[in-house]
């Protein structure tokens, strides 16, 4: 059996549901985002897990919950797995930090690999952080099912890494709504994208909610 590394986005919060830039914010789940958490829990229960790692942010660990609660598996926590700190955009929208840090959004959004929202961390500095939490688990685990509760841009800037995408392309090569998980299998060959933020285990009014 080869290793599979399921990565999975916490589920909906008041950020996420109202498109506002949150890092290093410790925002909790909604309502919905509970419900999120539960139904992977549900869907995913059946599954022989080796581990679950997550991020030590509130959201995640409480999306993390119900299944470590169901499979009885501890999550261990990892600084690594933390979203890219937006530095002075936390808590922002896009368009407020259009007009109040014009130069450094333009900048950021044609290669946020190597520029980094005001104040914040650039791309290559969460790949290199994330990675060395995947570079672990490969060395704990030959095989098996491992679970990775994180963020979007972090997942997303995993996935490259793995994928062998430009990790300045992260925003706009692969998707990663709340409550999706993406599935990597490793390989004889490397790893290979088995499913890209998927959310079939959501109910179809969780899957249609507003927000990013």
């Amino acid at each position: 059996m080869n290793l599979n590394l399921y990565l999975l986005r916490h589920g909906q919060t008041e950020c996420s549901r109202n498109n506002y830039f949150c890092g290093s914010i410790d925002s909790e789940l909604t309502p919905d985002g509970i419900r999120m958490a539960k139904a992977f829990a549900s869907t995913y229960s059946v599954i022989p897990w080796t581990a679950i790692f997550s991020s030590p942010m509130q959201r995640t660990i409480d999306t993390a919950k119900p299944l470590c609660e169901a499979v009885r598996i501890k999550p261990e926590l990892r600084d690594g797995l933390k979203e890219i700190n937006y530095g002075k955009w936390e808590g922002k929208n896009p368009q407020q930090i259009n007009v109040e840090y014009h130069d450094d959004y333009i900048r950021w959004s044609a290669d946020p690999a190597w520029y980094a929202p005001t104040g914040g961390e650039m791309a290559i500095t969460i790949a290199s952080r994330a990675m060395a939490v995947i570079e672990e688990i490969k060395q704990l685990y030959n095989s098996g099912n491992v679970l990775v509760v994180s963020h979007k841009a972090t997942i997303r800037i995993i996935l490259c890494s793995l994928l062998g995408i430009d990790v300045g392309r992260f925003r706009y090569r692969l998707d990663c709504p709340v409550g999706s998980v993406s599935h990597v299998e490793f390989t004889a060959h490397g790893p290979i994208l088995k499913t890209l933020g998927d959310r079939t285990h959501l109910d179809e009014d969780l899957r249609n909610l507003p927000g990013t």
